[in-house]
């Protein structure tokens, strides 16, 4: 018997009690240690999986959150300051990487995250969260990603709207852009709960609170809005290997903060 929608995400999400989806691999994180920088792997306090990096970055940057559930990503004082969270790079070191999170492997990644409690947290602010081959957020950077986007100007790529959320996959090097169309724009204090999952033919269909979003499928500079909710991506380019990031990126000369509280990723045991 086929795994219902709501079972699938129930079981993605972590319960062991009741098992899971066999024919998959999984990874959850809800950093119970907190990221450094790749210098500090070594200290016996830092996360094992997970670092941080980007401009003015230091392990002071993320910090447990005293008010909600997980790890507070808080940018320095200057303009275009980042804090972005990924796994280890270096051989060996985590399943994050050192397993392959490929295109073709049915890939299922989430994360949710906690926008910052005031207005101005969320003005000239960036904050990105996906699968990508580089950190950056500037969605022209890699020929091939699948991730969403917060960017209150064009800093990251020009956006129609730039107070919405956007997702932008790319293939080959053409960009995909949709604006999510969802009913207001993002808020403070507001928590989205992120999901992306590649089917067996490559194609990605998204989810923000629950709730899917159709794809756009035309390269409509700027950004468009799709109609149809359940429209997927076009496929995938074959054989790519994804990385997650999460990031938060200062576009003023103010710090400005997110909390991320976990992130899930799972994937087909062979293909």
């Amino acid at each position: 018997m086929p795994i219902t929608q709501y079972h699938t995400e129930h079981l993605f999400i972590g319960d062991v009690h009741q098992g899971r989806d066999t024919n998959r691999y999984y990874l959850s994180e809800y950093f119970t240690q907190l990221p450094a920088l790749n210098a500090g792997i070594a200290n016996v306090t830092a996360n094992k999986d997970f670092e941080i990096l980007g401009t003015n970055v230091s392990s002071d940057d993320i910090t447990f959150s005293t008010t909600e559930g997980g790890a507070q990503l808080q940018t320095d004082g200057a303009d275009n300051d980042q804090v972005i969270v990924l796994p280890h790079l270096d051989a060996s070191q985590s399943a994050w990487t050192g397993i392959n999170w490929g295109t073709e492997n049915q890939t299922h990644w989430a994360c949710a995250i906690r926008t910052g409690a005031n207005i101005a947290d969320i003005a000239d602010m960036s904050f990105w969260a996906g699968l990508k081959l580089t950190n950056t957020p500037v969605y022209a950077t890699d020929d091939d990603q699948a991730y969403f986007l917060y960017s209150s100007n064009d800093d990251m790529g020009a956006l129609t709207t730039n107070g919405n959320l956007h997702f932008v996959y790319s293939v080959a090097g053409t960009d995909y852009i949709t604006d999510l169309g969802i009913a207001v724009a993002v808020a403070a204090s507001t928590i989205y709960r992120f999901r992306i999952e590649f089917d067996s033919n490559r194609k990605i269909k998204i989810y923000v609170n629950e709730t899917q979003y159709g794809l756009v499928t035309s390269a409509t500079a700027g950004g468009a809005k799709q109609s149809y909710s359940k429209q997927l991506s076009l496929a995938m380019t074959d054989d790519i290997d994804l990385i997650p990031y999460v990031g938060v990126q200062a576009l003023t000369g103010s710090a400005k903060q997110i909390t991320l509280c976990y992130e899930h990723i799972s994937r087909v045991l062979y293909e």
